[in-house]
């Protein structure tokens, strides 16, 4: 959780910055990062959760598969 944290603020800082930038109005910027990062940043913990799955039956598999060659 300390890493979707930490991506979250850098996202905020990046999205208010780019909207601020675009725009030149606080308002936008504000709105921008909160709004995208916040949805982005849920998006991204449920991605991380996926690719864990993805990899731990990676390993699990491969393990089964050395398991059964060397018998």
């Amino acid at each position: 959780m300390k890493k979707t944290m930490s991506f979250a603020i850098l996202h905020f800082t990046v999205a208010f910055t780019v909207a601020y930038l675009l725009t030149g109005s606080w308002l936008i910027g504000g709105l921008m990062a909160l709004v995208e990062p916040t949805i982005n940043t849920v998006a991204f913990y449920f991605h991380e959760k996926v690719w864990k799955k993805i990899e731990s039956k990676k390993i699990s598999g491969s393990y089964i598969k050395n398991e059964i060659s060397y018998n």
